[in-house]
């Protein structure tokens, strides 16, 4: 029987060993999802917290429950380590390890190749690695092939690789692992057909594409689809801006016609691992080439320079009420980059405290999931939200519209709000509002 069956019928009879390589927002959800299948499954992170927390059945995202992923734990389905040797016995390897920019906007591909050398190491015929890690079209040939077949074994034959990107969004209540659709590329058929036996037992829907490069492209044009249209609508907002016209009005009205439009909606700023910083990778990637993305670069500079403008709004409305930035206490009302999440990951929040700081404002903030942040002078603290807190305000900055906000409260116990979000359209109080 060759690899490739041996590893079929283990899939098949759930008796594969699977390994997840970093357990984050990414990671975590799919080693429980297949530890519900019945696999038993290895979590491997270099973070001893997370280690730690897991063997505990103790969650430390959002998504995940620590009352649904203590019964995995106890049941011996899922267990964590942050040794790569213990991989020595696995079938099929997943890496969901960081890939972030550096300070010069190129890709860090330190913690995907980290990862694979490691596993190089110990890999051995009839093992499957998937890398999900979005990263730049070529990656998965690029860095991973090379360094698993190094020693001999033969893809296709011998080891299995393939790109199948995360879709992962924190926080969405009706899409998960396994009602989100999962792209899957293989390096060979082979590699393709054990990836989708593999990803068809935790996903309903499995889509196979030709190759890893057509793969790590689809996951870049989501993503980029998705920046380059809120960089349009926050370039819109600047213009209606100017115009005296109120951006929301004319995105409702636009939102009326039944097709060939699909609203998008202004904000402070991108924020998240994904919106803000994929695209840079396409970007990156065609810059070897010679060539430039030129939608993905204006987008990127419209959508950073909004923490600026909201700076703007706020200047301009204490103006209005004849006080200064210098020495105005000003509270932000949310700091996480989308609602209803603890992730701060490149949130526009952080960029507006910092500025506002910088100009020598009194800057508290508040959020409901977030405890504390880490900001260029040190960590603060997350206040205590009452009606001292907004009545004390001279400016109230809203970022982040959590659904625990009661926004009529706001209004009413509030003397001045810079609206980032339009959440206090049409509510009554004491507030004057200024909408982004």
């Amino acid at each position: 029987m060759s690899h490739k069956e041996t590893l079929l019928k283990r899939i098949e009879q759930r008796t594969a060993r699977l390994a997840i390589v970093g357990v984050g927002y990414v990671g975590l959800p799919l080693a429980v999802e297949f530890a519900r299948e019945g696999f038993n499954v290895l979590a491997i992170d270099v973070d001893e917290k997370k280690v730690n927390a897991l063997n505990r059945g103790q969650s430390y995202i959002d998504d995940i429950r620590s009352d649904d992923l203590r019964p995995l734990v106890e049941g011996g389905k899922l267990r964590a380590s942050a040794r790569y040797s213990d991989l020595a016995d696995v079938d099929a390897i997943s890496i969901c390890v960081p890939t972030p920019l550096t300070k010069t906007k190129d890709p860090d591909m330190s913690y995907v190749i980290q990862s694979v050398e490691s596993i190089a190491k110990v890999a051995h015929p009839g093992l499957l690695v998937v890398l999900e890690s979005t990263t730049y079209p070529g990656t998965t040939e690029e860095i991973l092939l090379p360094r698993l077949t190094e020693g001999g074994l033969v893809v296709g034959e011998d080891v299995f690789l393939a790109f199948s990107p995360e879709r992962i969004d924190p926080g969405n209540q009706r899409y998960g692992v396994r009602n989100t659709p999962k792209v899957v590329g293989g390096i060979t058929p082979a590699c393709s057909e054990v990836t989708y036996a593999l990803y068809s037992t935790a996903v309903e829907q499995v889509i196979l594409v030709s190759s890893p490069t057509t793969a790590e492209m689809v996951k870049l044009l989501e993503n980029t689809f998705r920046a380059v249209n809120i960089g349009l609508v926050n370039e819109m907002a600047l213009m209606c801006d100017k115009l005296g016209i109120d951006v929301w009005e004319v995105i409702q009205a636009a939102s009326s016609k039944p097709f060939g439009y699909m609203p998008f909606y202004p904000g402070p700023g991108l924020g998240g691992h994904c919106i803000p910083i994929d695209p840079l990778y396409l970007s990156w990637k065609l810059k070897t080439l010679n060539y430039t993305a030129r939608f993905i670069e204006l987008a990127s500079e419209i959508n950073t320079s909004m923490p600026i403008h909201v700076l703007g709004k706020v200047t301009e409305a204490l103006n209005d009420e004849g006080k200064a930035v210098k020495g105005a206490r000003i509270v932000v009302l949310g700091v996480a980059y989308k609602p209803d999440v603890s992730d701060v990951r490149e949130s526009p929040a952080l960029d507006i405290i910092e500025l506002l700081r910088k100009k020598g404002a009194q800057v508290v903030y508040h959020d409901p999931f977030v405890p504390s942040v880490r900001l260029e002078e040190g960590s603060m603290a997350s206040s205590e939200y009452n009606d001292a807190l907004l009545r004390q305000a001279d400016c109230v900055v809203i970022v982040t519209h959590h659904k625990a906000y009661d926004w009529q409260h706001v209004v009413q116990h509030s003397k001045l709000i810079v609206d980032t979000r339009h959440v206090t359209k049409g509510l009554a109080g004491s507030a004057r509002v200024v909408s982004l």
